[in-house]
């Protein structure tokens, strides 16, 4: 059996940006209860910051921190007994507040990346419209070439405080 997660690879996740109240609480319960579902030791896909989300995650949840491998290829195709966290989220440009501002395209764009990851059809949108309205895609990408075709996912959390878009996910097959 394999298993994926898929969590945003927001700093405010960090045990460095807690405060009194939680800002990202909701966030921060689903990412947690995904992390637990995947078992010990998952393969990290994720950039610089992406893998420090993981690995604050991983801490919380199981105590071994976990390294960002390479690019995918073929040592990291699923096996029979594989766990996956795959670190990104959507478009940083949703509203004026959003870290990028607002940009007409970006709840478009989102959609589309939401309907392609949750179908499981594969189909990403372009990578680089993706890139110029700030989503965080490294993860993202590399599960692309990860998931068997057809396999949906389970939404634990669709939402985007601050102006950008977070989801948390799970694969099973």
């Amino acid at each position: 059996m394999t298993r994926v997660v898929l969590v945003p690879g927001v700093l405010a996740l960090l045990p460095a940006y807690a405060s009194l109240e939680d800002p990202v609480a909701d966030l921060r319960a689903a990412c947690l209860a995904a992390v637990t579902w995947l078992g010990p030791d998952p393969v990290v896909l994720a950039d610089a910051q992406g893998a420090r989300v993981a690995a604050a995650l991983l801490a919380a949840c199981t105590e071994p921190l976990v390294e960002a491998p390479g690019p995918l290829g073929p040592s990291l195709a699923a096996t029979a007994e594989a766990s996956y966290l795959v670190v990104g989220n959507g478009s940083a440009r949703r509203t004026e507040k959003a870290p990028g501002h607002l940009d007409e395209r970006a709840a478009a764009y989102d959609d589309a990346l939401r309907a392609a990851l949750t179908s499981g059809d594969g189909d990403l949108p372009d990578l680089e419209v993706g890139r110029s309205l700030l989503a965080s895609l490294d993860g993202i990408d590399r599960l692309a070439d990860l998931l068997p075709p057809g396999v949906g996912a389970r939404v634990d959390y669709d939402d985007d405080p601050f102006g950008v878009q977070y989801w948390v996910l799970r694969w099973q097959w």
